[in-house]
């Protein structure tokens, strides 16, 4: 079995439903001791934190990835036990295969090649890992981390974060930003009452309806040239008592803003407010950005480094997307570094049988060896 592949199963087998680590990042930290790395480990309440790094002066390289994964669900769903990795196939299956234990292998098994073959590097390269990537708040994991990095001077110049990028072949897209995302929690009221005499109650249903309609209809930007439009999408509506003869006496909705470096949040709460108001509503509205935009320029070290990388080793041209979700990466672009994603693909994380390709994953050190190498010698 290669390396890369041991590695992964080893941390597979460890049941590290966020935000648990279950002994990850001590088997990581261990090797790379063992290699010359310093080793810190920055625990901020039930969550575990490693940064990893090797060098001194010069610029900095930090792989970002995270060791917690998503519940299983029924494990009787699955085909074999979800944290007992079986190959099948020429696949690797089980909690975590794709979602990025894979790539965090693949980091380690990288960055142990580079130090070994390249002992007096110039720079810094460093791996930095979290058990609270997949939670709810991320308040204790890179979040935090980045905080401390600020406050003690800690640069990073680049940063290559290992979630799941590739579409169909490993290397066929990479991200090369990301959309920031603001959520709202809104309530409004109205007047309870029974339903056979709406004139002395106020159905905040009834209410916000045509601000609904108005939010729903409103173009909020046209986007730009690295990003689509800003989507503006309402997941949940509740109200009532349960009773088909109350007129209900508030309205709760939670909506959710993906937007682009075409607009701000800021200007995004102003205009939804302005809505609300214009139709004389009484409301309550709570917001939470979990991440602003951001972008790796085009003609970036990191960015045309990791393209040509993939062009090399993998014979894609990737397609360089903004699309997706949000990452830990996040974080880590407020602090001036250059973020790129690259990992393996994404068809099967949180899902019933998730895995990865074995082939993929036997290619994916050599992938990031290659970065450090273009980047730091």
């Amino acid at each position: 079995m290669q390396p890369v592949v041991e590695l992964t199963c080893q941390l597979m087998a460890r049941p590290s439903v966020t935000p648990d680590d279950a002994g990850c990042q001590a088997l990581i930290a261990e090797r790379l001791a063992a290699c010359g790395f310093q080793i810190e480990h920055l625990r901020h309440g039930e969550v575990d934190n490693l940064w990893a790094w090797h060098g001194e002066a010069g610029p900095v390289l930090a792989f970002l990835g995270h060791t917690d994964v998503v519940p299983v669900g029924d494990p009787a769903d699955w085909r074999s036990d979800p944290f007992q990795p079986q190959i099948r196939d020429g696949y690797l299956y089980g909690r975590g295969a794709a979602d990025m234990k894979g790539s965090v292998a693949a980091m380690v098994i990288a960055l142990e090649q580079f130090v070994s073959r390249h002992p007096l590097h110039p720079g810094r390269v460093g791996l930095l890992l979290t058990s609270d990537e997949e939670g709810p708040t991320n308040l204790d994991g890179i979040r935090k981390v980045a905080d401390g990095f600020r406050q003690n001077g800690t640069r990073l110049d680049w940063c290559v974060v290992g979630e799941p990028s590739s579409r169909s072949a490993l290397g066929d897209l990479v991200r090369v930003g990301r959309r920031g995302s603001l959520s709202g929690r809104l309530r409004v009221k109205g007047v309870q009452g029974h339903v056979a005499y709406p004139d002395l109650a106020v159905n905040p249903i009834h209410r916000f309806a045509p601000a609904l309609a108005c939010l729903a209809a409103e173009s909020w930007d046209e986007g730009n040239a690295d990003f689509p439009p800003t989507s503006f999408q309402v997941s949940n509506i509740a109200a009532g008592t349960g009773a088909g003869n109350v007129i209900p006496g508030s309205l709760n909705v939670d909506f959710n803003f993906r937007f682009s470096t075409a607009t701000t949040a800021a200007a995004l709460q102003q205009r939804v407010e302005a809505i609300l108001r214009g139709h004389a509503l009484d409301y309550e509205l709570h917001w939470n950005l979990s991440g602003e935009p951001f972008l790796a320029p085009p003609g970036g070290a990191l960015r045309e480094t990791v393209v040509a990388v993939c062009r090399e080793y993998t014979g894609h041209d990737p397609e360089q997307s903004t699309g997706g979700g949000t990452s830990d990466g996040r974080f880590i672009a407020p602090m001036g570094t250059e973020v790129i994603e690259l990992g393996p693909v994404n068809a099967t994380i949180h899902k019933v049988d998730e895995c990865v390709s074995v082939a993929d994953l036997q290619r994916l050190p050599d992938l990031y060896e290659a970065i450090c190498v273009r980047l730091l010698t």
